[in-house]
């Protein structure tokens, strides 16, 4: 890698009454892909700010390449001044050509001569991104990049970032998104900041690998402060560990599930069985619903059983909430019925943080202003219940006010998983919440003893919570998949490639005669590969850690930029052998 196009030296910048960090060396190289990690109200978007300019530091120096240009997508623009999406796009001194625009967005899908005032939230992010996307940006800072983003636009987003030339930094809470993405990591924790060249794939083991370390220190201290502060900042490794068990019995679930729904004529066997019909909690029977001319929802059968995860998926507008609203009663469909358990009692958790009083405590929300906590028939004491999520139980006298976005979102979830119920209703549900929160939310569905309906477009939180996908594609049909968004994927992949493979002559050419072994020079690479392969391992390994040390730019430019042009060379070098040592693997097994 070259040298730092942009980097902060020293960079601290005060807020309220003391350091939110200070002392940090940070640098972009003119092809980084960075996943920047920190919990909720570590600072991740005010960094952000500071490598785009936007705000000064108290401390710092900030240094750029002349002629780079850094744009930024923003969480939350304002298109308050603006009268059309279109001219948000276009406005100010560095708005990009109109036609750039418009290219853009059409790929997106979103028109933009819609008023601004009423587009959606969806609408205003594709908005958003069309006028960074068309800036032809250098160091692209992507602040949550895809919230309110459908399933489809997260796929358009991660193929362009695949072809950009440039280098960007993202903070996302979709784990996907940062796997396929990202080939470094930035974590900001505690005021300081860690820097790694690992994408985001990586990070959970680096990260616990830190999380041990820190505790092996803290029993050497035998300091009980710093083991409490520990727990506070790392107590999610063994959650998360627990999750693998958790994982498997949602792989259970799954199966069962699966022969449950099967194809057309065992799903009908299975919905007679008397024991299916007894644990079923909601029944759709050709249920259809339409809006004007639209098809919504067609001819739809559908049992959801007892303990059952629902993950509801598609594109905006494909009817994820009209399916929602119909499969708990709160509209009724055109034509079919839905019937209900009559001892289903639910409970909807939609993100509406607005009906959190910013002048209430903590303490007032969970428990009426007194120290006890009634968690679905068991009382615990408030610290102890705001500590399992995550929160320091100092926050008790805080006003709901002075939390950040994501801490209102937390406070909302432990008030409403306090409450008795056997039906949880959760509506993109993970908007706003950081990555161990996530973890979190995973383990307290996992625990659930009723039936849960998911609506997100968070492929790796479907994939690690559902039992069952629901997927619309907005002509009405309603698929029934066994599994999470990754099952769903792949049943959709499925039948464009049988189609593709029947377009040909009816008589296909007989394939040439096939090897019956692979040649002396493939035999020798496949044998080879994977002992190459763990070699450019540990040599990426040795790099990564003198890279590590965050003073090493400033104090041997040379050897940064040796170490690190290697390392790129040895990553290339690995890619290559994988690839060939798969394809070596496929041959063989088609050999076989």
């Amino acid at each position: 890698m070259a040298a730092p196009i942009l980097s902060y030296e020293g960079l601290g910048l005060v807020q309220g009454s003391g350091w939110l960090f200070q002392d940090l060396d940070i640098y972009v190289g003119e092809r980084d892909r960075l996943a920047l990690i920190g919990r909720n109200g570590a600072g991740k978007t005010t960094l952000l700010k500071l490598l785009a300019g936007r705000i000064d530091p108290d401390k710092g120096k900030r240094t750029i390449v002349p002629g780079t240009h850094v744009v930024m997508l923003e969480q939350e623009p304002d298109f308050g001044p603006f009268a059309t999406l279109m001219d948000f796009a276009v406005a100010g001194n560095d708005g990009p050509p109109e036609h750039e625009v418009a290219a853009i967005a059409d790929q997106l899908g979103i028109d933009m001569s819609r008023t601004a005032a009423s587009a959606s939230g969806g609408e205003r992010r594709r908005a958003a991104l069309a006028r960074a996307l068309a800036q032809n940006p250098d160091v692209l800072l992507l602040d949550e990049p895809t919230n309110h983003l459908d399933l489809a636009a997260i796929d358009w987003l991660e193929s362009w970032l695949a072809r950009y030339t440039g280098a960007f930094v993202a903070i996302s809470h979709d784990r996907t998104f940062l796997t396929r993405l990202t080939r470094q990591t930035l974590w900001l924790d505690r005021g300081s900041i860690r820097r790694k060249e690992i994408g985001f794939g990586g990070f959970e083991e680096w990260s616990d690998a830190v999380a041990a370390e820190e505790a092996r220190a803290a029993q050497r201290l035998d300091s009980k402060l710093r083991l409490e502060a520990h727990w506070l900042e790392r107590g999610v490794t063994a959650r998360r560990k627990r999750n693998q068990g958790r994982l498997e019995k949602l792989k259970e679930m799954r199966a069962t599930r699966a022969a449950m729904i099967g194809g057309p004529g065992v799903a009908k066997l299975g919905l007679a069985n008397d024991d299916v019909r007894s644990k079923s909690v909601i029944v759709a029977e050709g249920v259809s619903k339409s809006f004007g001319d639209r098809t919504i929802i067609k001819n739809l059968d559908f049992r959801v059983q007892r303990g059952d995860r629902i993950g509801i998926v598609g594109a905006n507008g494909a009817g994820k909430s009209t399916l929602l609203k119909l499969l708990t009663g709160e509209i009724e469909p055109d034509s079919g019925t839905v019937t209900l358990a009559p001892t289903l009692d639910g409970i909807i958790i939609d993100q509406q943080r607005s009906l959190l009083s910013p002048d209430k405590r903590v303490r007032d929300i969970l428990a009426d202003g007194g120290d006890w906590v009634e968690v679905r028939g068991e009382k615990k004491h408030i610290q102890g219940y705001l500590k399992e999520f995550l929160f320091d139980p100092g926050v008790v006298e805080a006003s709901v006010g002075a939390l950040s976005g994501g801490e209102r979102s937390r406070l909302l979830l432990a008030r409403e998983f306090a409450r008795e119920s056997n039906l949880l209703v959760l509506d993109e549900p993970t908007n706003d919440l950081d990555l161990e929160t996530l973890d979190l939310l995973q383990e307290v569905i996992a625990d659930y003893a009723g039936t849960v309906l998911l609506v997100s477009h968070d492929r790796d939180f479907l994939d690690r919570t559902v039992t069952v996908t629901l997927g619309l594609d907005g002509s009405g049909k309603v698929d029934i998949v066994a599994g999470g968004y990754a099952d769903w994927e792949a049943k959709r992949v499925k039948p464009a490639i049988t189609k593709a493979k029947s377009a040909g002559s009816a008589t296909p050419t007989p394939p040439p005669q096939a090897r019956k072994k692979l040649s002396y020079k493939d035999q020798r690479d496949y044998d080879l590969l994977p002992a190459r392969i763990e070699e450019i391992e540990a040599e990426m390994t040795g790099i990564e850690v003198e890279l590590s040390d965050g003073s090493l730019f400033t104090r041997d430019n040379e050897r940064f930029n040796a170490l690190t042009a290697k390392l790129d060379e040895l990553r290339d070098e690995k890619t290559a052998a994988e690839d060939r040592w798969l394809a070596l693997a496929e041959e063989l097994e088609s050999l076989g």
